[in-house]
């Protein structure tokens, strides 16, 4: 393994040099400041509404979602959302805990949520769509593989590679989050308790395993899942680079396919198939908060098995067709 580690080091200077981490970092710089301006401002508004009474203001969204039940206009599928987060919010004011609790931490949790199946992905996908295609662009896969080393041996340096970057992406993403949110909202919260262990079900929501856990063990576990979705979202997008030349089709390949997922989110409840594609399954942090599954059979357990299965996959296939496949023409 002695000579994996150079070969690693040499694709860590690449990645750097080509400048796509940086990128990735400017986005969230840029990002993640419009996102806690809104959030700014929305808490202005509740304030402004409700005063510092958050008990009102968390009545008045289970009242506003009540109402819209009788609705027609309103579809089913949505109407089974509203249910489960009435009765959350209303397991909230028993338990007299703010879900919604002023801070960075919190503003740092809700943005993981929100932005774990597909955000963080495509940030992700940048890096990890180019290590291959990229050499063939640029026109150095040639000189990389008349070099005296094992082919499977480039591969896995490769792999490692994106193993370290998907981490640091996903650590950067938090210290990033948190980093600017606390400018505003302050940088306490840790220990605020958050509810989890809610369960869907066909009248509502299974309160049974509901328990309650500090705030920075529930983030904890948001980035695990994360980081997860992360590495199985890159293991695809590195076996689409050896399997595409260009580097610009391969981005926009899984691009697609990330894209697809959400859309499929929404609309697949009647498809059950559609289950055991790999972006019906990157919402991994849903099940921490309780969230229906877009589809009927899906649980945490599942989802990360199609998951894992999916990256088990695209390993094998990058691995056979790098080391078999004449890439120099």
């Amino acid at each position: 393994m002695n000579s994996i580690w150079p070969l690693v080091q040499n694709e860590t200077i690449k990645i750097i040099k080509k400048k796509r981490f940086y990128v990735v970092l400017l986005v969230l710089l840029v990002l993640v400041p419009m996102f806690t301006y809104a959030s700014m401002r929305e808490a202005q508004e509740n304030r402004q509404k409700f005063g510092d009474d958050w008990r009102t203001e968390l009545q008045q969204a289970i009242t506003d979602n009540q109402n819209s039940l009788g609705s027609d206009r309103v579809p089913e599928e949505w109407k089974k959302y509203r249910r489960i987060f009435i009765q959350q919010m209303q397991y909230y004011l028993q338990n007299d805990v703010n879900p919604n609790e002023p801070g960075g931490v919190t503003f740092t949790r809700e943005f993981l949520d929100n932005s774990s199946s597909l955000f963080i992905p495509l940030l992700i996908m940048t890096i990890a769509s180019d290590l291959v295609s990229g050499e063939r662009t640029g026109g150095t896969i040639k000189m990389l593989l008349t070099r005296p080393v094992r082919r499977w041996k480039i591969l896995l340096s490769k792999i490692i590679t994106l193993v370290m970057f998907v981490s640091l992406i996903v650590i950067s993403t938090f210290i990033i989050c948190y980093g600017i949110s606390g400018l505003v909202f302050g940088y306490s919260g840790f220990t605020i308790p958050v509810f989890t262990g809610f369960q869907p079900s066909d009248t509502g929501v299974n309160m049974d395993t509901v328990h309650a856990i500090d705030q920075w063990q529930f983030i904890l576990m948001q980035l695990g899942l994360i980081w997860f979705v992360g590495l199985t979202v890159g293991l695809l997008a590195f076996m689409v680079s050896v399997l595409v030349r260009s580097t610009a089709a391969s981005i926009v390949i899984m691009m697609a396919a990330l894209i697809a997922g959400t859309i499929l989110t929404n609309m697949a409840a009647s498809w059950s198939s559609a289950k055991y594609l790999f972006m019906v399954n990157l919402g991994l942090t849903d099940y921490l908060s309780g969230s229906p599954a877009p589809i009927e059979g899906m649980t945490l357990p599942f989802s990360l098995a199609v998951l894992g299965t999916w990256a088990a996959v695209s390993l094998i296939i990058s691995f056979a067709v790098f080391t078999k496949r004449d890439v120099l023409n």
